[in-house]
């Protein structure tokens, strides 16, 4: 008789935006190696999730392995489970996303795999309670979390053997501890400690279920578990160690669990996720002071009674953590009001027919990783961002387009764009969408161009991590690149040299129309380390007005503030027009400028979303000589015209100004982690025109600044895809 049942629960997932070389390699490392040895053991059944942004880069480039799953499936091998479709925390999202997410996921799953969908995978299992009335309402019956949630209800470990039921608004969802155990043994420890384990269970707890429920890329796409799975045969061990093993383990599916098991009992779970996630969400002071008490505690005697009473943050707290999150979540957010206005009739649909698209476009720009950081990279990775973006705009084009918009048009607004209780304006025309933040430097935070679905303002700030003492105590070297498999969380890995003495940190954020004050003879050296400040207008708060007309929009900010021990007036204005849809018109003028005093004034811009260490990317100057690429370092002297081209996104982007100005270059590069170890990351190109100014009889100085965004290139592409794809199709 079977005494203990064993779900493995597989999560194969890679994020939207990911480059198509890591799909192929985690498919080859991970996905269809898994299934091969699999294969050779029809006896031992499996619960799969595949997140919909791997499911449809597998269905359009290798559909061989969509075929193999729907053979597991249908000879009862593996059973799909679903959950939302792009893969986005429950808690980015609104109600209607959450249910509409997963029920389009299901839908799609039953289309492509056969059976029903009863099950779901919670993204990084990032729980509240709320979400169980969403999870009903969209047709699951159960899913799987960590023990850890359970031990923050105040469970016991003897009492994490089963499943519960949770309950929210009348709708009762089953709900499995996965256990935290099992995710460290397997695969980083020999097949026999599993056996062990799940042994003791046995004899203690005759009937017990004890759930694996971790991620695919375990199993030969981490750091050394490719040669330690496959090469050196863990899992073929481990599987001849389950088959061994079979009188008294039964290995199962979470299906099978539910149909045959009565639940353990009732429990409502707080706001969790798994432990790691859920230091990962604490300030940098707080998670460095969270590990040391545990590794204090973990030797003592009563570190068994005090763990489960431990807690780290929540998940919504990274929106707090990192202001570029809230960003995009506040993006994310107006665009599903938006489509939610034009589907339910609150705002008239001229095409209708869009919305659909627009979205699935909302829905992929809700996938979770660049919303977050741990281990991984997410929100440290450009490409990453600029993804979420690019479909969020790509929404936000479709809406226009559905709204009855066309042609050249306006607008201007000002709400709370950004959640901050503070009112953000916002210009927008069919080319360029800017966002004006008057209570925060009066900075352009996000910058909108329509034609290539690009935020040029998707920057990163260099900013304290806990595990930069990790770095700093390192020196350079590492270790658990050995050759020993090591779980992400335990292992020290350098991807470039001398990382500790590229620390920096930024006193003031990463966004264009930052204006500096600067120290006389500043070099650029000091600049990156943020000295040299002189003025409180940095991040001060401007006054705003909008000017408006039939052919021109315009932003008006203006504070009064010191530089040193003089006061002046600094006014900005920022303008979108007919006649130049394609640039940003920027006027400054600053008054009361004091006599007898040169001051050293500068406007700082950041360009993000163009890569850096590319021969494609670059810099030219107003006679079109490329000047370096766009992590080049510069101090020119007396420029009027500064260019950045990246042909790959098909854009220039360059600066015009109506006098000469001395201009830095700098790249702003972050020191962050991801599971291949610590690395420098390219987020932005800083380019800092700079003026001394020299008492003007009248107090009175100004300059203008086009900034002008040419797609053409892109366009022309577009269109020759285009003409190729009709060919074809002729064809």
């Amino acid at each position: 008789m079977t005494s203990v049942r064993l779900v493995l629960a597989i999560h194969n997932h890679q994020p939207i935006g990911n480059f198509g070389g890591v799909f192929e390699a985690a498919y080859g490392d991970s996905y269809a190696p898994f299934l091969d040895v699999l294969a050779d053991y029809p006896e031992l059944p499996i619960s799969l999730h595949i997140s919909g942004s791997l499911l449809e880069w597998l269905v359009e480039h290798r559909p061989q392995y969509v075929d193999r799953v729907r053979e597991f499936v249908e000879r009862g091998q593996i059973e799909i489970i679903g959950g939302a479709f792009f893969e986005p925390i429950l808690a980015c999202i609104p109600h209607r996303d959450r249910v509409g997410q997963i029920q389009a996921y299901s839908q799609y799953l039953e289309r492509t795999f056969g059976g029903k969908v009863r099950g779901m995978w919670v993204p990084e299992r990032v729980w509240e309670q709320a979400f169980a009335s969403a999870i009903v309402d969209a047709g699951i019956e159960y899913t799987v979390l960590d023990d850890y949630h359970f031990r923050c209800a105040g469970l016991a470990d003897d009492e994490l053997h089963g499943y519960y039921l949770t309950e929210d608004e009348g709708r009762v969802l089953k709900v499995f501890p996965g256990s935290e155990r099992l995710r460290y043994t397997i695969p980083f420890q020999q097949p026999e400690k599993t056996i062990e384990y799940m042994r003791e269970l046995g004899n203690r707890f005759p009937g017990a279920v004890a759930v694996f429920g971790d991620d695919g890329e375990k199993f030969g796409t981490w750091p050394e578990t490719k040669k330690h799975v496959y090469e050196d045969g863990w899992l073929r061990r481990f599987l001849d160690a389950l088959r061994n093993n079979a009188d008294w383990l039964k290995v199962t599916t979470l299906a099978e669990a539910v149909d045959n098991i009565s639940p353990a009992g009732r429990i409502y779970l707080p706001d969790a996720s798994y432990r790691e996630m859920t230091e990962w969400a604490l300030p940098p002071v707080r998670q460095t002071q969270f590990h040391n008490l545990v590794e204090r505690k973990k030797p003592t005697d009563e570190w068994q009674e005090l763990r489960q009473f431990l807690r780290g943050g929540v998940w919504r707290n990274f929106r707090a953590k990192y202001p570029e999150s809230n960003e995009m979540y506040s993006r994310m957010l107006a665009v599903s009001r938006r489509l939610e206005a034009l589907e339910t009739g609150r705002e008239e649909a001229q095409r209708p027919e869009l919305l659909p698209q627009a979205r699935t476009e909302l829905y992929r720009g809700q996938c979770n990783c660049s919303y977050w950081h741990g281990a991984f990279g997410g929100l440290y990775l450009p490409h990453l961002r600029n993804a979420v973006y690019h479909h969020l705009l790509a929404a936000d084009n479709l809406l226009e387009q559905a709204s009855g918009r066309s042609g050249h048009w306006l607008s201007v607004d000002a709400a709370d764009y950004d959640l901050d209780a503070r009112k953000e304006l916002r210009l927008a025309s069919d080319r360029l969408v800017a966002w004006l933040a008057p209570v925060h430097g009066g900075h352009l935070y996000e910058l909108d161009i329509r034609a290539i679905a690009h935020n040029l303002l998707a920057t990163l700030d260099r900013r304290p991590e806990a595990y930069h003492d990790v770095v700093r105590k390192a020196g350079g070297g590492g270790h658990g690149g050995n050759g020993e498999p090591h779980s992400i969380h335990e292992s020290v890995r350098f991807k470039q040299p001398d990382l500790d003495k590229q620390i920096v940190y930024d006193r003031w954020r990463r966004k264009s129309l930052v204006d500096h004050f600067f120290e006389p003879e500043l070099e650029l050296d000091d600049f990156r380390r943020g000295d040299g400040e002189i003025g409180d207008f940095v991040d001060g708060v401007y006054q705003s007005r909008l000017r408006r007309s039939d052919d021109r929009i315009e932003a008006v900010l203006s504070r009064r503030g010191r530089v040193g021990n003089h006061e002046l007036r600094l006014t900005k204005t920022v303008a979108l027009s007919v006649e130049r849809p394609g640039t940003l018109e920027i006027r400054y003028v600053l008054e009361d400028v004091p006599a007898g005093v040169p001051l050293h004034f500068g406007v700082e811009f950041n360009f993000a979303g163009m890569a850096a260490g590319a021969p494609d990317r670059y810099y030219y100057d107003a006679s079109g000589r490329r000047l370096g690429q766009l992590e080049s370092v510069h101090s020119l002297q007396s420029v009027e015209r500064l260019g950045l081209v990246d042909e790959w996104l098909g854009l220039d982007a360059s600066l015009e100004i109506s006098q000469p100005a001395d201009m830095w270059t700098l790249p702003i590069q972050t020191i962050s982690q991801s599971e291949g170890g610590f690395e420098l990351v390219h987020q932005s190109s800083a380019v800092v025109p700079r003026w001394t100014i020299h008492s003007p009889a009248d107090g009175r100085w100004e300059v203008s600044i086009a900034l002008s965004l040419d797609t053409s290139a892109a366009r022309a592409r577009q269109l020759a895809e285009a003409a190729a794809m009709a060919a074809a199709h002729a064809d």
